[in-house]
């Protein structure tokens, strides 16, 4: 694909979380799980698991070991694969890649599987400039080797790039490599301890446009 015109206040690439930022995962857990409430409590063990483990284990299995940790039945994991490819996207997402596409390359750095993960992506229906998973990374964010290596495959040093974050976990990895971040709190996290602070936090992706046409004004 031709690399989007230049345009100086932009960051020449936008990374993104996918399954939060983007995505409204939680709805589909939660339906998964039967209740808001279980399903809360299976993300919360499922993020624990991806963000702490490091190199890469089968997502499916950490998706699974979660489920049982928190008590639900086998019968959870499989109505989220079943129900994967109705994810919603967050209000605001299609429109803020769609504004962002003349002026920056646009990337996903995304905790999944290469299976889940470009299924998920699609959703978008936009064409994206890189696409890393943590399989493929051979880590979970937030090890900086996801990051890193779509950084690497887009060209791009991090003082010229952004990520946007659904989860605060991932300031862990972009404090590491430099890259500055807008949190899309959507759902209230709380941040983790010893995690950075964002440069911009926001329950929704209204604010991210102004903050990244002004990315290198002044």
């Amino acid at each position: 694909m031709p690399s989007p015109a230049v345009t100086s206040s932009y960051p020449r690439a936008v990374l993104f979380d996918l399954l939060t930022a983007l995505l409204d995962s939680w709805t589909v857990w939660n339906r998964a799980a039967g209740a808001e409430s279980a399903g809360r409590a299976w993300r919360a063990e499922y993020l624990r698991r991806t963000y702490g483990c490091g190199a890469y284990q089968p997502y499916e299995r950490l998706v699974e070991e979660a489920a049982q940790a928190v008590g639900l039945p086998a019968a959870a994991p499989r109505a989220l694969e079943a129900h994967w490819d109705e994810l919603p996207v967050w209000d605001g997402a299609r429109e803020l890649l769609q504004a962002l596409r003349p002026h920056c390359r646009l990337g996903v750095v995304t905790n999944c599987s290469e299976r889940l993960g470009h299924r998920a992506v699609a959703l978008l229906g936009v064409e994206w400039d890189v696409v890393v998973t943590s399989e493929e990374a051979g880590y979970y964010k937030p090890d900086p080797r996801p990051y890193a290596l779509a950084l690497a495959r887009l060209e791009v040093e991090p003082p010229q790039a952004a990520f946007i974050a659904g989860s605060g976990y991932d300031m862990f990895g972009t404090s590491k490599v430099g890259l500055r971040t807008y949190w899309h709190n959507r759902v209230g996290l709380t941040l983790p301890d010893g995690a950075a602070r964002p440069e911009r936090e926001s329950p929704r992706l209204d604010a991210a446009l102004p903050w990244l046409a002004g990315f290198h004004a002044g």
